[in-house]
Formats: C-alpha cells, structure tokens, sequence
C-alpha cells in the first residue's frame, strides 16, 4: 500500500509538473526574433556612429543565377560557395560611403562577416518575393480565432548597387552593376530610408541545403523548406519582428504563447 502511494503522489506530481516543464522548451521563432532585432538596432547603432546609411543584406535564393555574376572573379565565386547555405538566414551590414571618404568618390564597405539567423527559424520566403514595392502585400497574416487582418506584409526592397559576394567584386555593366540584394536600410539619423514601418516575418521549421559530399560545403541549390507546423508564418502562432521607420527600433509584435 505504502509503495502504491509514492507511485501516486509521483504520478500527480508529473502531471502537475509537465505542463510547466513543457513552456520551457526552446523556442526557434523567438530565439531567431531576439536575435534580428539585435541585429536590426546594431545596423541602426552604425549607421548613427559613421553618420551614413547602413543597409542590411539578406542572402537571397538562387543568386548565382543572377545576370551580374558575369563579372565575378575566380575570389568572388570562391565567396559565393560559402553562402549557398545561407540563403533565408544569412546577413551582414554594409555601407557606401563613411567618413573619409573622397568627394565624388564613395567606398562600399562591409561591416562584419556573414552571420546567421539560428537553426529552426528562417525568414519566410515572402518576404523576399517581388513585387519591389511600398503598398503591395506578398504576405497577409491573420489571427486564428476569430480569423481577422493582423499584419500585411511588404517584400523587402532590394537594390543592385551594393557589390556581392564582397566589397571588391567588380560591377557587371552601368545599367546593373552586381546581384539584387534584399535589404533594410537606416539613414544617418537612425531612420528607415522608405519612410514607413516594416514586418519581416519569422517562420519555424528547417532548411535543407544540398552539400558537396567532398567538401562539406554547399551547392548551388535552392534549399528545401521544411516549415513546422505549416503556415507558422502566418497563423496565430506567428512571430513578426516589427520596425518604426521613425525611430528605427525594431520590437516584437507578437510573440507566440503557448
């Protein structure tokens, strides 16, 4: 009777004790987010210390089909091979002109070496579709219970004046000089250029990218989404990491509960 007892009270106390242990499980989405909006505020930090504007670039799919890698040296693509497994998750800083710099004579600089976002979360692959605009909406998010418009979300502007895969990469040709490049860029005064709030929205899940079974590294292939569960991007259990274009800071605006 006594051992049937503990086994009891063992029992009740794991069914007490699960449910808690059960919100202490990592959560991908909300580590990536925390991580992004650091990201986001050091790229703001920098672009008010050097007075200039800092874009971050996000490492796009399939960019080595792009008409400007005609230009690339043998060192560029050597560079390039080591974002194929980047792709969604991968960014760096980067500016045009800082102090120093010669009249009429810009120098484009990248600020730190390529990072990325961490594993199980990546930024949903809307975000990186066209159209290149302000008002249209490549993602609209709604919440679960009643069904209602919470968020939608524009593409990422991108550019193709910002030398890739490095600093040193010759342009291509006057009309498009390197690959187009998604970005969020602040001004000297720590302000969104576009003059408008951004989402950039997180999704759960993995990306699978193709390696070389010599080397290790990856292939020029467009990975393979796993998303978990499907649609985390845009159900209830949605993160989206908003920015103020006016202040520049960047906050989470929905952070899933479980």
């Amino acid at each position: 009777m006594e051992l049937l007892t503990v086994i009891a009270i063992i029992g009740i106390l794991a069914a007490i004790a699960l449910p808690t242990i059960h919100n202490f499980r990592p959560d991908p989405a909300a580590t990536a987010a925390r991580q992004l909006m650091n990201e986001l505020a050091r790229a703001r930090q920098l672009a008010l210390s050097q007075r200039t504007t800092v874009y971050m670039v996000f490492v796009p799919t399939n960019f080595w089909l792009d008409t400007a890698t005609s230009s690339w040296t043998a060192e560029d693509r050597r560079k390039a091979t080591n974002l194929f497994d980047k792709q969604l998750i991968g960014y760096n800083f980067v500016s045009l002109r800082s102090l120093g710099d010669q009249p009429g004579r810009p120098t484009a600089r990248y600020l730190s070496s390529w990072r990325t976002l961490p594993d199980g979360a990546f930024i949903s692959l809307e975000k990186y579709l066209s159209p290149n605009s302000l008002t249209t909406p490549v993602l609209t998010i709604k919440t679960s219970t009643p069904p209602v418009l919470a968020f939608n979300v524009l593409a990422f502007n991108k550019t193709n004046n910002i030398p890739f895969p490095s600093e040193n990469t010759p342009p291509a040709s006057v009309a498009k000089p390197y690959v187009t490049l998604p970005y969020i860029a602040f001004n000297y005064m720590g302000q969104l250029v576009t003059g408008q709030n951004d989402l950039i929205p997180l999704a759960k899940g993995n990306l699978h990218f193709a390696r070389d079974a010599k080397t290790g590294l990856g292939t020029p292939v467009l990975p393979t989404i796993t998303e978990s569960p499907p649609g985390s991007a845009t159900n209830s259990g949605f993160n989206v990491v908003s920015i103020d274009w006016l202040t520049g800071r960047a906050h989470l605006e929905r952070q899933e509960v479980r």
